[in-house]
């Protein structure tokens, strides 16, 4: 009798747990393979930005063991790999020289860190936080020192800069904008936001950008590009994030920012699916939470027989910044609006609406956050409800 071929889910992070556990309740027959370049634990990547502020080791953020997972999924989970190729024609992907084939495969990688040059002799000690892997050598090197420099002054940034304030760290932003968050806020609930941290303790140094690091003693000096320099211990790099498509790129799938899905998640390549990070789902990019739980459960029920197109209700996203709450759910991408913004800091409100006087997006700070649930309503969705179709 031949051997049933497994589903296939190469990467272990949110997405790839999310989508094994609502796959398997639907389907505890079908052999599952999970293939990881890190460990394998189970964490939950948002608690990497509150770690420090609740004194918590890697080990203590971590869930569950691969093999626990393995056991509790019914799975087998291959930690330490790397896929080094894929191969949809023939329907495996490959490890080194060896061929996996594959039922179903489901691209779950994740995002990779963005990195710029920088000039010095301690450009090696710029340390990214990504996983659970990245946050224990960050820990690691954090023992004993007291002095962290950000650079980035986005979403991660500054919820880094909230969370190392409160694990007794003195902290520095750098980042090359006018305001923090700028992709993100309008100005009024950015410079809420950012009075809230320096109020906690935070500096930031918006404009310049980091030149060089170099080593001084058992200390680093950071040379910015305006000629000012900053003493520091530890440098953590949060500029930002992109989707991991070359792989994919290479096999021939179609990508954009990230890898191209339809509704029902599936690339360009038959039997591949993306979800997560790494997946651009009808046009959309969206590194959070939310979106990434709503399409596991969709394409759970598709793997699973009952083909099911993902929708997106409305998306707003919590940042982890306590210094100064806040919830923002940006406009969708294209739609042209105008902002309307009440209050004052740190109790902010600012509401964008199209031309027809639609609500499409807002930013809330401080206690206007309790007017989220109400505002949600108003919101259309980013992806409206399709009917289940064939597949």
């Amino acid at each position: 009798m031949k051997a049933q071929l497994p589903l296939v889910i190469i990467g272990t992070g949110l997405a790839g747990y999310n989508l094994a556990r609502e796959w398997r309740k639907l389907d505890g027959e079908t052999p599952l393979l999970m293939i990881t370049g890190d460990d394998g634990r189970s964490y939950s990547k948002p608690m990497l930005s509150i770690g420090f502020g609740k004194n918590k080791a890697a080990d203590e953020l971590g869930m569950a063991s691969a093999g626990a997972m393995a056991e509790q999924l019914g799975a087998e989970i291959r930690t330490h790999t790397w896929v080094t190729r894929l191969d949809p024609e023939h329907q495996q992907v490959w490890i080194g020289d060896e061929p996996v084939p594959y039922r179903d495969l489901v691209l779950a990688w994740g995002a990779q860190t963005l990195r710029v040059p920088i000039a010095g002799d301690a450009a090696e000690a710029v340390h990214p936080i990504n996983d659970l892997l990245d946050y224990a050598r960050f820990r690691e090197a954090a023992h004993g020192k007291r002095r962290v420099l950000i650079l980035g002054a986005g979403l991660i940034g500054c919820e880094f800069a909230n969370d190392l304030r409160l694990g007794g760290y003195e902290v520095d932003l750098v980042a090359p904008c006018e305001q923090i968050m700028p992709g993100l806020l309008p100005a009024e609930p950015a410079r809420a936001v950012q009075a809230g941290l320096e109020a906690l303790g935070a500096r930031f140094h918006l404009g310049p950008v980091l030149e060089r690091l170099d080593r001084e003693g058992d200390a680093l000096r950071a040379t910015l590009s305006d000629g000012r320099t900053l003493a520091c211990d530890l440098v953590v790099s949060a500029v930002g994030l992109r989707p991991r498509t070359e792989l994919a790129q290479a096999a021939g799938l179609a990508a954009n920012r990230g890898i191209a899905v339809d509704r029902l998640l599936r690339t360009s390549a038959p039997h591949v699916h993306a979800l997560g990070d790494c997946a651009e789902v009808d046009g959309l990019n969206l590194l959070y939470v939310m979106p990434l739980m709503t399409s596991a459960r969709a394409l759970a029920r598709t793997l699973a027989g009952t083909p099911t197109p993902v929708s997106y209700g409305p998306m707003p996203v919590t940042v982890k910044t306590p210094a100064c709450p806040l919830v923002v759910s940006p406009p969708p991408a294209g739609r042209d609006g105008h902002w309307t913004v009440e209050g004052t800091a740190p109790d902010v409100r600012a509401l964008c609406h199209d031309a027809d006087g639609r609500l499409i997006g807002y930013a809330l700070t401080g206690a206007r956050v309790q007017e989220r649930l109400a505002l949600n309503k108003e919101l259309p969705p980013l992806l409206a409800e399709l009917p289940h179709v064939s597949s």
